[in-house]
């Protein structure tokens, strides 16, 4: 499996193609849409998600709810790119007309600086109309396909928010993969603790009334994924490795963990390392889940448990010093329109491309032309390993 984005934040559409999924597996626009709207979601939002209302065109790949095994094509449209036309339209400029909304004033934090330099754009909206954050949204719709897999073969995955500006959820343990489902959508900012909830949305509107911008931590869990996905043989089949490059792949995201992550340099190999037990029932079980459910760049059968480190957005309404790319005159960067926070729509995106490795892992892994013969062989797995 294997997908590709396309389409600029004020262009005509987000479009994604996803290859690899097998034929005869069940899915429709509600499947993808419902994730696409999950994005838009999340206190400290700003006035984009009252513009756009992302729903998907299923434009290739699936026939009356099914897969057809070729190539998926999934279209989101830019509903304000109607605004936009004379400045991102594809049509050639005259000799005499000027391109409107130049931008030569690079943003400290974003791509505007580097990708000028790294591909010789003299105006920067060619950078900051790509690497904006509106590209997850065809990211989200591949996820969602990859999501839909997941779910036809009874594994669950959902993400929520730890942490945003130092404020920190209280761990729930007691609650089933249902239940942070259900309480994270209930949340306006996908958290599972209600008081760090409010104190977060606070922390939010704060930032915004002065001009600030603020970040935080996700999670992501993923229930249902049996012992042996992924490999230790080769460095770039290690599934962890390839979750960790998925997740720090997404805009603004600045560092990656499983399990306790970074607290196991601060603890006794006693204390990090999951021990392991066996019962009829169960097969091969952790004790603890210490590691977030990897050994050795492979799922242990325990949950995977993942986190993701976002810096506050660095467009800001009291902006920082930069330097005009023509003049070389100092200025402040100029303020395109932003969130306060997206740490809540963030987890919505981590789930999606965690879901997107996972999927990558198991085609690989078993028979992957037919739906059908994917789950009877992925069952039959799990019945072997028990016995193992």
């Amino acid at each position: 499996m294997r997908y590709l984005t396309a389409g600029e934040s004020h262009g005509k559409q987000q479009t994604t193609i996803v290859e690899g999924i097998p034929a005869r597996m069940p899915i429709t626009q509600d499947d993808i849409n419902e994730s696409l709207l999950r994005r838009q979601k999340g206190h400290g939002r700003g006035k984009r998600m009252q513009i756009e209302k992302d729903l998907v065109d299923i434009a290739g790949g699936v026939r009356h709810g099914y897969t057809l095994g070729s190539p998926i094509a999934l279209v989101v449209k830019n509903d304000d790119y109607k605004h936009w036309t004379d400045v991102m339209g594809e049509d050639p400029i005259e000799d005499d007309q000027k391109i409107r909304r130049v931008v030569t004033r690079p943003r400290p934090g974003h791509a505007d600086l580097n990708g000028a330099i790294k591909y010789g754009h003299r105006d920067m909206r060619n950078i900051l109309e790509r690497s904006s954050a509106r590209e997850t949204t065809a990211r989200v719709a591949a996820g969602a396909v990859a999501k839909t897999l997941l779910k036809h073969l009874d594994i669950k995955i959902v993400g929520y928010v730890k942490e945003i500006a130092g404020i920190k959820a209280e761990e729930r343990p007691d609650l089933t993969i249902d239940q942070k489902i259900e309480i994270s959508e209930e949340s306006p900012v996908r958290s599972l603790d209600d008081n760090a909830g409010q104190q977060m949305m606070d922390a939010i509107d704060k930032a915004k009334k002065d001009g600030d911008s603020i970040g935080g931590v996700c999670e992501v869990y993923v229930e249902g994924l049996p012992a042996g996905i992924g490999s230790y043989v080769h460095y770039d089949r290690k599934l962890d490795g390839r979750i960790a490059g998925a997740v720090q792949s997404i805009n603004a995201f600045k560092g990656v963990e499983f399990g306790i992550g970074f607290e196991a340099a601060r603890k006794n190999g006693s204390e990090v390392h999951d021990e392991i037990l066996w019962s009829e029932e169960q097969g091969y079980y952790r004790r603890t889940n210490r590691l977030g459910g990897f050994e050795g760049g492979m799922s242990t059968g325990m949950p995977i448990v993942v986190k993701g480190v976002m810096k506050p957005i660095p467009t800001l309404y009291k902006p920082l010093q930069s330097v005009d790319i023509e003049t070389k005159e100092t200025f402040n960067a100029s303020i395109e329109r932003s969130d306060s926070c997206a740490v809540p729509a963030a987890a919505v995106v981590m789930e999606h491309v965690v879901a997107i490795e996972i999927a990558k892992a198991i085609l690989e892994q078993f028979p992957n032309d037919q739906f059908p013969k994917l789950k009877e062989a992925l069952d039959q797995y799990r019945e072997e390993i028990k016995q193992f």
